[in-house]
């Protein structure tokens, strides 16, 4: 049973703006260690952080406006597999999330779906 579905698109130099201006520190406060060290690794890091960024805020409309959630209470990793995965740090959440992003060069997308 679907809970809730979100979508979100980013142009992934708003986040590369975001890193020029506040640099770490913007860094720190949306994206996990895990994360950041993930897109770091990466030829193009802004692009695999602006897919996250999407990620999380396709998840936090899948789960609606009454949701008290933080950025780095949602985390976007990739399995052995490279398929992404949502983890909820939120202990008293029990249900399934889905995620699927892309990016190119200019944008980023992704969806989000909630189940039981």
């Amino acid at each position: 049973m679907i809970l809730g579905q979100g979508t979100d698109i980013i142009e992934v130099e708003r986040i590369s703006n975001a890193i020029e201006k506040w640099g770490d520190d913007f860094l720190k406060h949306v994206f996990t260690d895990q994360e950041i060290a993930y897109a770091r690794k990466r030829r193009y890091p802004d692009q695999h952080l602006a897919a996250r960024f999407a990620a999380k805020e396709a998840v936090l409309k899948a789960l609606g406006e009454n949701a008290h959630v933080g950025w780095k209470d949602i985390e976007i990793i990739n399995q052995h597999n490279g398929k992404p995965s949502c983890i909820f740090h939120i202990k008293e959440f029990n249900k399934k999330i889905f995620v699927s992003l892309s990016h190119t060069k200019n944008y980023a997308v992704a969806n989000a779906i909630i189940t039981m």
